[in-house]
């Protein structure tokens, strides 16, 4: 069995590789958005049926997260997270043949799904099960970056080379992308039993703030995608901006976010408490900003980078508390969460998609900020053994 305190470089290294790995699932999740006009006129199907690739995907890590995760608990994870990589690469290369058909790629985009279901729950666990318990935190916002950074540069960079070189070539890239993230983790992650470290347990297991901190994941998602899943149709008609003004504007969007989590990454260990709240507030404000003033378009833009800078660091903070105070094993709370993320997802597509009609657009984005409200105040919920007086203080030994 190998050693469970591996030299400083191979961790590093290993973290790398599950960045990337986030990088390159979170990009393969989102690509056909970017990509759906050139793949149904390729197909020949419609663009809904495109787009349920992206909406399949989402359903698929929601009911596969928990199950997975409970099947394979006793797999070692260096064994359990190489097979998860070849997956992604494997289907990635399978949607890039010429001659795959709509069924094989429908196929391959659920393969991928589950396999990222699983990762999300096991990747927090082995990453930060490498490090001192005090880093934990640090560790999560390192993989949220990676993760965020699909938003940003994968959808954008995948979206431009399938314009200019046929959409199959950018889940080509990827497959390659998974690769290299899989060597690294099959010859550097040591071999070593899953209920073995700090990071297989959560660090002071606490049911109800469990309970609390996946309610608060549900609602704020579910708020958060209530309004932005019709953000584009919010920025031309609310916001009066052009074609082109709207991808800067997303642009900014996810600019803001990989902001986001980089600076509450390193927040996360001294402050657990204030570094969900603060992000919780901050998309009420911006989703209920929007619906107010997103006629002007400077304030519609802040608000926007503000829905970002906000969004992205509520799943990397519940996260990171999850690993803190699972009642359980952590990859199964992990999971847990994972499913609350995804269920939140479709949850306010659909809400929003049945207020449209009802309420305009600008509805959409009111609801979704009283929903985020509701988190921002279950989020909140005092601990049964907090005084009046109880502040977010550093833990102790945090530096």
């Amino acid at each position: 069995m190998g050693s469970m305190n591996p030299a400083r470089g191979r961790r590093a290294a290993v973290v790398a590789a599950l960045m990337l790995a986030a990088f390159t699932f979170n990009t393969t999740e989102n690509l056909p958005v970017g990509l759906l006009s050139l793949m149904a006129d390729d197909l020949r199907v419609s663009l809904t049926a495109v787009g349920a690739l992206v909406t399949g995907y989402g359903l698929a890590v929601a009911v596969g997260s928990l199950p997975l995760a409970h099947v394979t608990r006793s797999v070692p994870r260096r064994y359990l997270m190489s097979g998860l990589l070849a997956v992604l690469a494997v289907a990635s290369w399978v949607c890039a043949l010429t001659a795959v058909s709509y069924g094989l790629l429908l196929a391959a985009r659920v393969a991928t799904a589950l396999a990222q279901a699983l990762f999300w729950a096991v990747t927090g666990p082995v990453a930060v099960g490498l490090f001192p318990p005090e880093r934990r935190g640090r560790i999560i916002g390192l993989l949220s970056v990676g993760g965020s950074l699909a938003t940003v540069a994968g959808v954008p960079a995948g979206t431009w080379l399938g314009g200019h070189s046929g959409w199959r070539t950018p889940f080509a890239v990827l497959g390659a992308l998974a690769v290299v993230s899989l060597v690294t983790v099959a010859v550097l992650l040591p071999t070593s039993r899953p209920q073995e470290g700090h990071a297989a347990y959560g660090a002071a297991p606490d049911r109800r703030r469990f309970a609390v901190v996946l309610t608060t994941t549900a609602l704020s998602v579910t708020g958060a995608f209530t309004g932005f899943t019709y953000v584009v149709a919010f920025l031309d008609e609310v916001g009066g901006f052009g074609r082109d003004a709207v991808s800067a504007v997303l642009l900014a969007f996810g600019a803001a976010a990989l902001v986001g989590v980089t600076v509450a990454g390193p927040l996360l260990d001294r402050y657990p408490r204030a570094t969900l709240t603060v992000p919780v507030a901050g998309q009420a404000v911006a989703l209920v900003g929007l619906c107010a003033g997103g006629t002007g378009q400077v304030a519609t833009v802040v608000l926007i980078m503000l829905l970002g800078a906000s969004v992205a660091p509520v799943f990397m903070a519940t996260q990171s508390q999850v690993l803190r105070v699972a009642p359980g094993r952590t990859e199964t709370a992990l999971a847990a969460n994972s499913a609350a993320f995804n269920v939140g997802v479709a949850a306010g597509a659909l809400l929003g998609g049945a207020l449209l009609p009802l309420t305009g657009v600008r509805g959409t984005f009111l609801a979704g900020g009283l929903l985020t409200a509701v988190a921002l105040v279950v989020s909140s919920w005092p601990r049964q053994d907090a005084s009046p007086a109880t502040v977010d203080v550093p833990e102790p030994g945090v530096r």
